[in-house]
Parts: C-alpha cells; structure tokens; sequence
C-alpha cells in the first residue's frame, strides 16, 4: 500500500482539503485499497475539530467527501506509517523536519508538483479567505500526486 500525508498549520483548511480531493480521485480511479490518504497539522489549536467552514464549503460545490475528518497533529510515527508526506508551506516544513524520530518518509512540498505556479506555498486561506484558489491548486496537484504514485510505488 502506498500512503500519504497532507500538512498544514492547523489541519482544518489545506490539508483536508487535499486530503478530501486525493481521495476522492483514489476512489474515482477504485484503488482506495491501494492507496492510504491523510492529513495533519503541525499546531495544537484545532486538535478534533473538523475541517473550516470555507473548505467544507468547496468541498461540497464540488461533491467530495470529508465525513470522519478531524484535525490532528503529525507526529514521529507518521513518518514510519506514510510513503508521502507532503507539507503546504516552507514552515510546516521545517516544522515536521524537527519532529524527533523522523527519517522514513519522503518529505515534500506542495508546490513542487505545480513547478509552472509563480506560487512556491499553497496559500492559507485561513487568513486568505481564498479557498477557491486553493482548491484549485490542491486540485491540479493531486492529479499529478496521483500519477507520481502509480507511477513509483503501484
């Protein structure tokens, strides 16, 4: 099985998101048996909390499951559990690269899938409002996470 992890600040806005699409594309492509999704946060505000009524909100516009989504924060084990762990900015990326234990995982950045963006982090639309072009982003970039999986690891 394949797995990935989506981080973010607080887990209730992009990484969900991403989370929510990517499945959603898995279960199109019926290989949610082959591939595990997930998402983290790596600050404590909204641990149990589902996800922002702004992604919730695109998420329905565009008919995609986020039922059983609750924010969480990543921690060492992740690292051993995901193939994947794909952070939305240059700051939760240096926040997940001091968690102790870390190594296993491949950690990556969001952006790096949309190489043609002027954009080098997703932005939070937590302070944006923006959800639209993050879904957007999140959207073209999982098309190509999705490729990238089946092309490496299936």
């Amino acid at each position: 099985m394949v797995s990935v992890l989506f981080v973010c600040l607080g887990n209730i806005c992009r990484s969900p998101m991403a989370e929510a699409v990517l499945r959603h594309k898995i279960n199109e492509r019926e290989l949610s048996d082959k591939i595990l999704v997930d998402s983290a946060g790596t600050g404590d505000w909204h641990i149990g909390k589902e996800p922002h009524e702004g992604t919730r909100r695109i998420l329905d516009q565009n008919d995609i499951s986020y039922e059983n989504m609750l924010a969480r924060l990543v921690d060492s084990e992740d690292f051993q559990k995901f193939d994947y762990i794909v952070c939305m900015d240059k700051s939760n990326g240096e926040n997940v690269r001091k968690i102790p234990g870390g190594k296993d995982a491949e950690l990556m950045f969001f952006m790096d899938l949309l190489p043609e963006e002027e954009l080098r982090e997703v932005p939070d639309p937590y302070f944006t409002g923006n959800f639209e072009q993050v879904y957007d982003l999140i959207n073209a970039g999982c098309d190509i996470l999705l490729e990238r999986m089946i092309r490496e690891k299936l």
